[in-house]
């Protein structure tokens, strides 16, 4: 494990930073599933107290990103796919939620999202990819009119960048993902209800059962070494 903030600004809210460190670890593998976090190593990595690291991980603790190891101490939360499973289950309704409220309030969404999407993908940037995802769902929550959606599907959100996160990692993404998600932007603005719920539906589905099949395989394999 080595961690590696960006450059700390005078007026820091260390608490603040531990957690997006962390947090920016656990997507992007750094810290890997079952893997170990001590206090000490931590703050001697980050240059801090060992008073804001365990704010930190009290936090992160409470999103279930880490868990009690066995014995003692924390580690980061192994990934189960039965729960990546409900998760999605419940994404899969809010956003379908969401695109019917989208277009019964004339929404129109930003072709723009997808040309930025297809750019992340092609550069390979985990980060970058990711962060198209999120923005193309988020606009589609903003849509929506309705702030409860976004701020149920925010709650999850940290956990379905960790698991994208972590597929990335081991396989390329699914090559129609941006394909799916124009289509989606052309069935919101034509204002066509059914097609947007089913190509919503059938996203999610998609997403998940890759998901799934390749968390699945990487746990066989990580089990055989």
């Amino acid at each position: 494990m080595l961690l590696q903030p960006a450059k700390i600004p005078a007026k820091t809210d260390f608490v603040e930073l531990v957690y997006n460190v962390l947090v920016d670890a656990i997507i992007d593998g750094t810290l890997t599933p079952g893997e170990r976090i001590t206090q000490e190593e931590i703050a001697e990595q980050l240059h801090v107290s060992r008073s804001p690291v365990l704010q930190a991980l009290r936090l992160l603790k409470k999103d279930g990103l880490i868990e009690d190891a066995p014995g003692r101490g924390v580690q980061v939360t192994p990934l189960d796919s039965a729960w990546v499973g409900h998760l999605y289950e419940v994404r899969g309704a809010l956003d379908a939620l969401a695109a019917r409220l989208a277009i019964q309030a004339g929404a129109k969404l930003d072709p723009g999202l997808i040309v930025r999407g297809r750019v992340a993908a092609k550069s390979g940037d985990l980060k970058q990819i990711i962060d198209a995802d999120t923005d193309f769902h988020n606009a589609i929550y903003a849509a929506a009119g309705n702030p409860l959606i976004a701020e149920a599907a925010n709650n999850y959100w940290i956990h379905l960048r960790r698991v994208m996160g972590a597929v990335h990692r081991w396989a390329s993404q699914r090559s129609t993902i941006w394909d799916e998600h124009e289509a989606i932007v052309q069935a919101i603005n034509a204002g066509d209800m059914a097609r947007a719920v089913s190509l919503t539906e059938h996203h999610i589905g998609s997403a998940k059962a890759s998901l799934i099949r390749q968390l699945d395989d990487q746990l066989a394999m990580a089990e055989q070494v």
